[in-house]
């Protein structure tokens, strides 16, 4: 029993570690903390940023890469799921084939806006950002 007691404690202090690592060179506000794992509640290991004011915490869940993006008061702006290049719509990578030729996609990502439901597109390419609305029409070139 005492050993069960142990290695329980041991796994926590670890898992509690690991997030704390990841979150060191910032502060993130209790309410930004307290509406992240309400909408995440399975995900423990999270990667904390600053990002033009607000906070963005870069997470696993299951084996899909994601991305969330909180207000200072704990508002969720947008969640950000990674996907395959294929899984762009078609006029997204027609576009990409007309304007950066053989370019390949990098990463891409489906970006749904917490407050409206509106969902954009992003696809690295040649180190870029291009964001594509939720048709799949050019927006703009993105700066992080």
């Amino acid at each position: 029993m005492k050993s069960i007691k142990t290695t329980a404690a041991i796994l926590i202090a670890a898992s509690t570690a690991i997030t704390v690592m990841a979150q060191r060179s910032i502060q993130i506000p209790p309410a930004v903390k307290a509406s992240f794992v309400k909408a995440y509640p399975a995900v423990k290991v999270v990667k904390w940023e600053k990002e033009k004011g607000d906070f963005e915490a870069g997470f696993k869940q299951g084996r899909t890469q994601m991305s969330a993006t909180f207000k200072a008061d704990g508002n969720q702006l947008e969640a950000e799921t990674g996907i395959s290049a294929t899984a762009l719509p078609a006029s997204v990578i027609a576009y990409i084939k007309e304007h950066y030729k053989s370019a390949a996609i990098k990463e891409a990502a489906k970006i749904t806006k917490t407050a409206t439901g509106e969902v954009n597109y992003e696809a690295e390419v040649k180190g870029r950002d291009l964001l594509f609305d939720g048709a799949g029409k050019f927006i703009k070139i993105a700066k992080d």
